[in-house]
């Protein structure tokens, strides 16, 4: 099997050592020439995962043609908001499968949607789960869900990336799945915010509840199922972005519960933090389905300077009493 993998991050170069790990013939594609060359050199990713050994074995380049040549499947760790504007520089693309998350913002689109309008009739499938890219990499136990409606991907996907550290489990609701990949980065967010501001455990365990409740209400109005949700997409990912101090939107909201704004913490930052882009983009997608999100929407307010945080805890904190 060879593999492209479409995109230099730290999760990008991840998936490459795993997809080398696991047995296959492995090309990393870095959009930017002089990067690709220095991780030659080096091999390293120095900017994004410092540490991680690249073996020779793994080629990178920023050719686009070289590195899809032959190649029976495509990886594409490009984040969500540069994500169509990447698709659209690619030659033909294999079978594919995407690793971003998150909502463009201005079409409100999912990554799989964004990928079958610029690449329709392509077999696409999605993978997620609660995994750190430095983890990844070393070869520690994982495991993941990789969801598509194309049976024979989903088992070729499976094969060719899964080894005995990192199990996949072959999953049949994209929607679901990128609904979880999603709100999940916003949700981190706001728990890392509670920490910040010395709110308590209480606070953040019961933040992680209810923001699981709205992710599900979202995934089935959007077409997805609620088991999904509770699977490792959705409640997986939701347990190590909202308490690992790897995650960058933890950390992003536990700046902001120590006061610091978004745009100080961001202009300091060289990777991308989803949850700033979804926040308000996934609000809106919920808002055209009829869903609550409001979790999601006291982020937005105060990613947007409309609340401070402990305006957003009253507004959480006294919205009506309810059944759970």
């Amino acid at each position: 099997m060879r593999i492209a993998v479409i995109g230099a991050g730290a999760w990008g170069t991840a998936l490459a050592l795993q997809a080398l790990r696991a047995g296959a013939d492995v090309t990393l594609w870095a959009r930017d020439p002089m990067r690709a060359q220095a991780m030659r050199t080096a091999r390293e990713n120095a900017l994004h995962l410092p540490g991680a050994s690249l073996p020779p074995a793994l080629r990178i380049t920023a050719d686009a043609d070289e590195a899809l040549a032959g190649a029976s499947l495509a990886i594409l760790a490009v984040p969500t908001q540069h994500l169509r504007g990447v698709l659209r520089g690619l030659p033909p693309l294999p079978p594919s499968i995407l690793v971003a998350k998150g909502v463009e913002t201005g079409t409100l689109r999912f990554p799989l949607e964004i990928l079958a309008e610029t690449r329709p009739d392509l077999p696409t499938g999605i993978l997620s789960g609660p995994n750190f890219a430095h983890e990844v990499a070393a070869g520690l136990p994982a495991a993941a869900v990789l969801a598509s409606t194309d049976a024979e991907l989903r088992d070729i996907a499976t094969t060719s990336l899964g080894s005995a550290a990192f199990r996949l489990y072959a999953g049949t609701d994209p929607i679901g799945v990128q609904v979880g990949g999603a709100a999940k980065n916003v949700a981190a967010i706001a728990a890392g915010a509670v920490m910040g501001a010395g709110l308590g455990e209480n606070a953040r365990a019961a933040l992680v509840t209810r923001s699981l409740a709205e992710i599900g209400r979202l995934a089935v109005a959007l077409g997805g199922r609620v088991e999904t949700v509770a699977g490792l997409s959705g409640l997986g990912d939701l347990m190590l972005t909202c308490a690992g101090a790897s995650s960058r939107n933890f950390s992003l909201g536990v700046a902001l519960g120590h006061g610091e704004t978004a745009a100080e913490v961001l202009a300091s930052r060289q990777s991308v933090t989803e949850g700033v882009a979804t926040a308000p983009a996934i609000l809106a997608r919920a808002a055209e389905a009829s869903v609550e999100l409001p979790v999601c929407a006291a982020v937005a307010a105060v990613l947007e300077g409309k609340l401070d945080i402990p305006g957003a805890v009253d507004l959480l904190m006294g919205r009506p009493t309810r059944e759970e």
